[in-house]
């Protein structure tokens, strides 16, 4: 976050911890209310205009970027948002988390805006689903989220066995059945990761858009903001403008994207099609300055068959 890169008017770059989280809670009660949810979450409202994007995040990836992702929402778009923090990766299964959204319920707060948006990725795709119930009609998009950790469910799921004793059952549980009060919901994952896949099809709903990432790895969100293109996908749900081919627009990016090139690479090689790996390095080549293309092109180039041999082996095939 450079300097010219400010939380309404402050910035927060540089800052220590302690340092950081004090302007922060300050700048969140300047805007709006800032409310710790127990030991391990917190709540953060600014509020602005009639579009309310509420973002499930990390203490730590906020720290890393920053601020909430939201906020350059507030500051390009003038919309309100709520902030839902949590210090690790909790899913957000706690009675403090439920008992905030309870009372925005009995208070009739989501209601007072035209729009609604929930946003998260991975565990925080997770809470966004779950708890978008609170705001019937809103609109979910949620990176690679699971549905569940249940072990009766989701036994197959392996990487998180430390949520194996959390409570997935309870209240704001289990999240595919949670979205069925949205008006629409969209799930970003990539179908070659395998337990992604598998939690993505949990959703499968009337009122779910699935978009597809092939070969975007287990860091999708990560890749998103990388390449710029997160602020956009959420102005477009908050506009009611995403669509399948409005998102594949913009992951045409991934094009220019250094990490899901090699990725593509890698898969190409993989499955030992020299031919197609061949023409993946001089398309990259000639599109951008791609030193580790280039030295795999010279290798790929010295390998590959002269024209006149392979149209002689292609002869011999055929005859």
């Amino acid at each position: 976050m450079n300097e010219t890169d400010t939380a309404f008017g402050r910035s927060l770059a540089g800052l220590d911890a302690s340092d950081w989280l004090r302007e922060f809670v300050d700048i969140a009660e300047e805007h709006g209310y800032f409310q710790p949810l127990g030991k391990h979450h917190f709540a953060a409202l600014v509020e602005r205009g009639v579009t309310l994007l509420v973002t499930f995040e990390t203490l730590p990836a906020i720290r890393t970027e920053g601020e909430p992702l939201g906020w350059q929402m507030v500051r390009d778009h003038g919309w309100s948002h709520l902030c839902i923090a949590s210090d690790t990766d909790t899913w957000f299964r706690d009675p403090k988390v439920y008992g905030f959204f309870d009372r925005l319920i009995d208070d009739g707060f989501l209601e007072d805006f035209e729009r609604v948006v929930f946003y998260g990725a991975g565990p925080c795709g997770y809470a966004a689903a779950a708890f978008s119930v609170a705001a019937p009609g809103a609109t979910v998009l949620a990176v690679a989220p699971q549905a569940t950790l249940d072990p009766g469910l989701t036994l197959w799921d392996d990487r998180f066995p430390e949520m194996r004793r959390v409570d997935f059952t309870d209240r704001y549980g289990f999240a595919p059945d949670m979205i069925e009060a949205a008006e629409r919901a969209f799930v970003i994952f990539d179908p070659t990761i395998l337990q992604d896949a598998a939690h993505a099809a949990l959703f499968r709903r009337p009122n779910v858009t699935y978009l597809r990432m092939r070969r975007m790895g287990p860091a999708i969100e990560t890749d998103l903001k990388t390449m710029r293109i997160l602020p956009r996908l959420l102005e477009l749900a908050g506009t009611g403008r995403l669509t399948p081919r409005s998102f594949a627009r913009l992951a045409r990016t991934r094009r220019s994207h250094p990490p899901y090139l090699r990725r593509l690479l890698a898969a190409v090689e993989a499955a030992e099609r020299p031919g197609l790996a061949l023409a993946l390095c001089r398309n990259v080549v000639s599109r951008m300055k791609a030193p580790r293309f280039a030295r795999r092109l010279e290798t790929l180039e010295a390998a590959a068959p002269a024209p006149e041999a392979e149209a002689e082996a292609e002869a011999a095939r055929s005859g």
